[in-house]
């Protein structure tokens, strides 16, 4: 007969998240009573927790980015970015954000994380891209803005996805090689990322049409504004 108590775990977590308990808690307690059932001691099951967060602790790396960036936020970071594009003369959304796009690549194909959503999207290259669209016209309405910093979002998402396998010695690629050669596909890092040269190009224009689209319906709004 199947024994399915070491599965109590599962149910555990289904109900704690569906009650809105705490989460870690929640994960905790389904972790210790998982071990439990399954006849480990419980100095074992506090060693497993103990390595596992060990071997996982960049992954809360993030808990204090969001800190800092409101920190950052509070003393003025996204009114110092408005103004720094509001002083650029021809400063566009379009052109902020493609900007930003190369960066990311450039940065990316050199192995260098620089970007991410809570560092750099939402404090300053969403700011800046707003500030972009308003010059020399009225504030942006609710749609609009919104519309802004989704574009801003997916230049993070198109310069970073698209551009990870550009580095010779990023993860993924190290990943896709060793999965090749354990099928009997030997395959060269340095003709792995060549190829991905081809979509990180793509994306570039893919992104750079769906931006000049934007600013297009962006200014032809503020033209119908300025004519009302």
């Amino acid at each position: 007969m199947i024994d399915f108590w070491p599965l109590i775990g599962v149910v555990i977590i289904t109900l704690g998240l569906a009650l809105k308990l705490n989460t870690l808690l929640v994960i905790l307690s389904a972790g210790v009573v998982t071990g439990l059932v399954a006849d480990i001691s419980p100095m074992q099951i506090l060693s497993i927790l103990g390595e596992s967060f060990t071997n996982n602790r960049y992954m809360s790396l993030f808990i204090l980015v969001l800190p800092m960036i409101g920190v950052l936020e509070r003393f003025g970071l996204r009114e110092r970015a408005e103004q720094l594009i509001g002083s650029i003369k021809n400063a566009s959304a379009a052109r902020v954000l493609m900007t930003y796009l190369l960066l990311r690549k450039v940065t990316n194909a050199m192995g260098l994380n620089l970007g991410g959503h809570p560092s750099m999207i939402r404090p300053l290259v969403a700011p800046m891209a707003e500030a972009a669209a308003e010059k020399g016209r009225h504030p942006l309405a609710e749609d609009e803005s919104q519309k802004v910093k989704a574009l801003s979002a997916a230049s993070e998402n198109f310069g970073n996805f698209f551009s990870q396998l550009l580095f010779i010695g990023t993860g993924g690629l190290l990943l896709i090689k060793g999965v090749l050669d354990d099928n009997g596909f030997p395959v060269k890092l340095e003709d792995m990322y060549i190829w991905a040269l081809p979509t990180a190009i793509g994306s570039v224009i893919i992104f750079g049409l769906f931006a000049w689209r934007a600013d297009r319906r962006l200014k032809q709004a503020a033209k119908q504004q300025e004519n009302q």
